[in-house]
């Protein structure tokens, strides 16, 4: 459907991994795997690229000079064009926790805000539902148009995308210039048992320590996996050296506390 799309509207389009068998979906390539589609957008001097994921519900692009963006990007790009234009409800995103900080500080000298939820879109539509606001999404490229749909739709968000960039006159790498990004690191461990966070005394000393480190200039998320045994911390801040000791730091006592019979 999407190359019908894109065709229909006037544009050249490449596609590629477009030969499903039943078995191949998201094999080493769309939304999951953007790498090959970004070298390709180099290889064809393409104006910009779009990686789908298998039901299509989410988008990862690539500017002309093959840098992928994820949703994080997106949400920047569109909350900017919206808040300018006076279309977004309370100058307001919605974001899932994992989503990089460099969004809030974006946003801010727009008078723009970051309403945060747990991981996931319907987490993110209930929220939107709830304040009224008609932008949300994930850096995993789900994003949400709710005067369009109530879900995510990676065809609609490309022609968002491609409508800003059309009007503003600039390639998707001068949007994205815009964008602030704070340095971040993420680890998944494997855990044997699955205790609440906040009742184990060593995590809360050590998160509680780390946030001190960062003194507001940076976030830690520590979160247990709903499908898997694994614990998955994010640290994020301007100091890439402090937020990978402080990775390290909180890895060690996760591995201590978390992995013990």
């Amino acid at each position: 459907m999407a190359p019908a799309v894109f065709s229909e509207l006037g544009a050249q389009v490449v596609v590629m991994n477009n030969t499903p068998d039943g078995t191949n979906i998201n094999d080493k390539c769309g939304a999951v795997h953007p790498q090959a589609m970004a070298q390709r957008v180099v290889e064809e001097r393409a104006h910009l690229g779009v990686a789908f994921d298998g039901d299509g519900d989410r988008a990862i692009f690539a500017d002309e000079s093959g840098n992928t963006l994820d949703g994080d990007y997106i949400l920047s790009i569109c909350g900017l064009e919206l808040i300018k234009k006076g279309q977004l409800p309370a100058n307001t995103v919605v974001a899932t926790i994992m989503s990089n900080m460099g969004l809030d500080l974006t946003l801010a000298p727009h008078k723009g805000k970051v309403v945060r939820t747990a991981v996931g879109d319907r987490y993110v539509f209930e929220e939107m539902q709830k304040g009224g606001y008609t932008l949300g999404g994930e850096a995993s490229g789900h994003i949400i148009f709710r005067i369009h749909s109530s879900t995510g739709d990676g065809i609609v968000t490309a022609l968002q995308v491609l409508a800003i960039m059309a009007e503003k006159g600039k390639p998707l790498s001068e949007l994205a210039k815009d964008t602030i990004r704070l340095p971040q690191v993420q680890r998944s461990l494997t855990v044997s048992k699955k205790p609440p966070l906040d009742s184990v005394p060593e995590i809360q000393r050590e998160l509680k320590r780390a946030k001190e480190l960062l003194n507001g200039k940076g976030r830690v998320v520590v979160r247990y996996s709903g499908t898997e045994p694994k614990v998955r911390i994010m640290v994020e801040g301007e100091d890439s050296h402090l937020i990978n000791s402080l990775l390290e730091d909180l890895s060690r006592v996760m591995e201590r506390t978390l992995r013990e019979a």
